[in-house]
């Protein structure tokens, strides 16, 4: 049986090891027949982008014959002679800038520096001889020690292009993995730096290079071609929304099912596809994340775990959800932990600043980044996306107890008897949790502008921990209105409790009034929210999930401030 190399990428490693391999090798014939020069395949991380491009490095360089062996038993192999003619025929220009994260402009540009440094020094055989200038030659000796200028290394790899077709008379394969971690890293405190460093990189090498044969690129997101790729026009942009290579990254469905009679994985398929499954990548359905299927099959005494989430946590992503002004949001990932659907626009292109502006954008950012997909394309540009697996419900959950916990200061514990006491309809008990939490927490929010949603949002924040047992609802339609939160008990939700709640909030006491009059308000709009939840009929839905009416606890959460009242007081 063949053994898992988790986490190494090399292609030759893995195939002279006769380690496992998922053959994706037509991917290669793919590359070769596309009409443009230059391909750009944006895909989330741990899809098998550095791999791919592993295996496109040695098929195509030229500087390692032996290395056509490597591809006798796999797919491209068996294609016509005109694809396999290919093989080992170009100079190759290989750089990777995943490690390229770091908190200032001037780490980030050394970590680069040093990816170039090392291209130099694997092609420093150009050196040898007459086929360098000497001016040339200075150029490429300053850049192998450091001392080259920006402008130097900004056009590195356009020269290098020059020098490899000069020396091997064959245009050159550039190789580019994850050109945009640098960008993202920057996002915040080095944006312009890294941008222009990078548009000066990468167009030099790419646009109008009469040297360049093929140009394959890789990252997480379709940064715009204003940004980055400036007047590049012969580049093909294939995302996770485009028909082409929609199954050469990730594992489909049949590989997944190999993968699990190889390694005689006797977990019920259900439960994988339910974990792991769920991605559509343009009109493929069904694609796996590779690192979770992997770490699973290594360790399935283990059980299920959420792998990949351990491993790409978005801090950008994690930020947006925890913002102050960003309860719309968090009301709509609340919708999706639920399994629910949200309809968004998905911008073709990415400009990180414009994230700051234009909240719509932070949706194309989750699609981009694997943590959501698409189900299905509304119109053109609009489609409606879901959280593709239980892995990422995790950490969507996660996200918003650490939310609570860190920013809210609320206290796990706290949070785990307060909504028991709610589903259990311990409603004396749910209020005083209820009440201890909001009383010193809401300060975190500028009180004079609390309004219903906001009250809405930390609910349904407060109450996603028992997510697993409850569909939690929001401003559902159910008998003749809208409800602002319902939970709805699934099958093994442990009892069988529906719960509807009506938000209602009424202002402060005014120095004018007495205690008594305020608690006849207090009073008056709770008997409202309760009349409201009666007069339209808002359990009816829960009736419809055959919930017996005597388990319906319907609840009205009246706010003076941020104090709730839920309870009547007496008069």
């Amino acid at each position: 049986m063949k053994e898992l190399n988790l986490g190494h990428s090399d292609f030759k490693d893995i195939i002279q090891n006769n380690n496992y391999f998922v053959d994706k090798t037509l991917l290669i014939e793919e590359v070769l027949k596309a009409q443009k020069a230059v391909l750009l395949f944006p895909r989330p991380r741990r899809f098998g982008k550095t791999l791919n491009l592993s295996m496109l490095r040695y098929f195509f360089d030229k500087n390692e014959p032996e290395n056509k062996i490597l591809f006798k038993d796999l797919k491209i192999w068996q294609t016509e002679e005109d694809i396999k003619q290919h093989c080992c025929k170009y100079p190759v220009i290989y750089l990777t800038f995943k490690d390229a994260k770091k908190d200032t402009w001037q780490d980030c540009y050394e970590l680069i520096v040093s990816e170039i440094v090392d291209l130099y020094s694997h092609h420093d055989y150009l050196l040898e001889g007459n086929i360098l200038k000497n001016h040339e030659k200075g150029i490429f000796e300053n850049i192998l020690i450091k001392k080259a200028s920006k402008t130097e290394f900004e056009t590195s790899l356009k020269q290098l292009s020059k020098y490899l077709k000069r020396y091997h008379n064959e245009k050159v394969v550039i190789l580019i993995d994850e050109y945009d971690t640098p960008i993202q890293a920057s996002h915040n405190n080095f944006y312009k730096e890294a941008i222009s460093f990078m548009r000066s990189l990468l167009s030099g090498a790419l646009k109008d290079n009469t040297n360049l044969y093929k140009g394959i690129i890789t990252g997480i997101l379709r940064v715009s071609k204003e940004s980055i790729f400036t007047g590049l026009n012969n580049i093909s942009v294939y995302s996770i929304l485009d028909n082409k290579f929609s199954d050469k990254f990730g594992f489909t469905e049949a590989e997944v099912k190999q993968i699990t009679i190889d390694f005689k994985v006797d977990t019920k398929y259900s439960q994988i596809k339910k974990w792991y499954n769920g991605y559509k990548f343009g009109k493929t359905t069904n694609i796996y994340n590779p690192w979770s299927i992997l770490n699973y099959v290594l360790a399935t005494s283990d059980g299920f775990k959420p792998f990949w989430t351990n491993t790409s946590a978005n801090e950008l992503i994690k930020d947006e959800i925890k913002k102050k002004n960003a309860e719309n949001i968090r009301q709509e990932i609340l919708k999706l932990i639920n399994g629910e659907t949200v309809i968004k626009d998905i911008e073709e292109n990415f400009v990180f600043p414009d994230l700051k502006k234009r909240k719509s954008l932070f949706w194309t950012l989750l699609t981009y980044s694997g943590y959501l997909t698409t189900k299905k394309e509304i119109q053109l540009g609009e489609y409606e996306l879901v959280i593709p697996n239980y892995e990422l419900k995790i950490i969507f959950k996660k996200t918003i107890i650490e939310w609570l916990e860190v920013d809210i200061k609320v206290i796990k514990s706290l949070l785990q008897n307060t909504t028991n006491y709610l589903i259990t309809n311990n409603i004396t008990k749910f209020e005083k949790g209820f009440r201890e939490i909001i009383s010193n927490t809401f300060s975190y929010y500028d009180t004079a502008k609390n309004h219903e949603y906001i009250y809405h949002s930390y609910i349904l924040g407060l109450l996603a921990i028992i997510g697993d047992d409850y569909i939690i609802k929001s401003n559902g339609e159910s008998g003749d209105g809208r409800y602002d939160i319902m939970l709805i008990p699934r099958g093994h939700a442990p009892l069988q409790h529906g719960v509807v709640i009506e938000i209602k909030q009424i202002e402060k006491q005014k120095e004018t009034e007495d205690d008594k009059k305020l608690r006849k308000r207090i009073n008056a709009k709770i008997d409202d929210a309760l009349s409201q939840i009666d007069r339209n009929e808002y359990y009816t839905e829960l009736i419809a999930n055959k919930i017996k009416p005597e388990n319906i606890i319907k609840l009205a959460i009246v706010f003076v401030g941020k104090k709730p009242y839920i309870n009547k007081l007496p008069e």
